[in-house]
């Protein structure tokens, strides 16, 4: 209530995953190579544009205990992000959280491009070949592409190699980081450039600068933030084989 959906989420987590998708490998060796790169791509991203911010509350949101009855505060945000850079030129970024959505999970998914001509000659709308990562629950990282289902006949069908997969709960984040901490080791800690760049992002739409629109519990959330996507083939909604319910990003 205090924070709402873009302070407490996307700016203080979401922005430095897509940092750690986005950054050149870093050289030398040195132990703020990651923070230096991560930092790079933070400052060239452009700050959001309000046409491009999707904001949510979930039904009910304000009969929540310390809630305002007439609060504004967003639980579900969508946004584009936009990189100056070579590399990133033209490649849109979308990062999308929300509370009481159908699933809990963390996921990055990488579409690539679709080749100009289809090898099966078909027309599709469905998800293009891609590499998804799942941070949360399990940790996994998979590679999807569409290949030929056995026999003559030149048909294709969806193909997910999961290349790996554990339970992600092998040492809780914040005992990771108090143990680098007790370390010296400030290579998954936020440099105050990064923070400021980070926030720099996120400024323009702060507060009400867009409207709020309101989404049943259960569901994605508001039907405008797939219109955000629609032109770049869809959103792709995590799949959870079990848990709980509350929240995805």
């Amino acid at each position: 209530e205090e924070a709402g959906a873009i302070r407490d989420v996307i700016q203080n987590h979401l922005l430095q995953v897509a940092s750690l998708l986005a950054m050149e490998p870093p050289g030398g060796g040195e132990p703020d190579g990651v923070r230096q790169e991560k930092t790079r791509i933070l400052q060239a991203m452009l700050p959001l544009d309000p046409r491009e911010v999707v904001r949510g509350q979930y039904r009910g949101y304000r009969e929540v205990a310390g809630v305002a009855p007439d609060s504004t505060v967003e639980t579900f945000a969508a946004v584009r992000i936009h990189l100056d850079t070579w590399r990133w030129a033209g490649v849109p970024f979308y990062i999308r959280t929300g509370k009481c959505l159908p699933v809990t999970a963390a996921e990055v998914m990488v579409e690539l491009k679709r080749p100009p001509q289809s090898v099966f000659g078909e027309r599709l709308a469905g998800q293009c070949n891609h590499v998804r990562f799942r941070l949360s629950p399990t940790v996994e990282t998979a590679i999807a592409a569409r290949t030929k289902t056995p026999g003559e006949m030149m048909i294709g069908r969806e193909i997910e190699l999961l290349a790996s997969s554990n339970v992600g709960d092998e040492m809780a984040p914040y005992e990771r980081l108090l143990s680098d901490a007790m370390r010296g080791d400030q290579s998954l800690f936020a440099r105050e450039d990064s923070v400021e760049a980070a926030w720099r992002v996120v400024d323009p739409v702060l507060g009400d600068r867009t409207p709020l629109q309101i989404y049943e519990p259960g569901t994605w959330g508001p039907a405008a933030a797939d219109d955000l996507i629609a032109a770049d083939e869809g959103w792709h909604n995590p799949v959870v084989a079990a848990g709980g319910s509350g929240g995805a990003q």
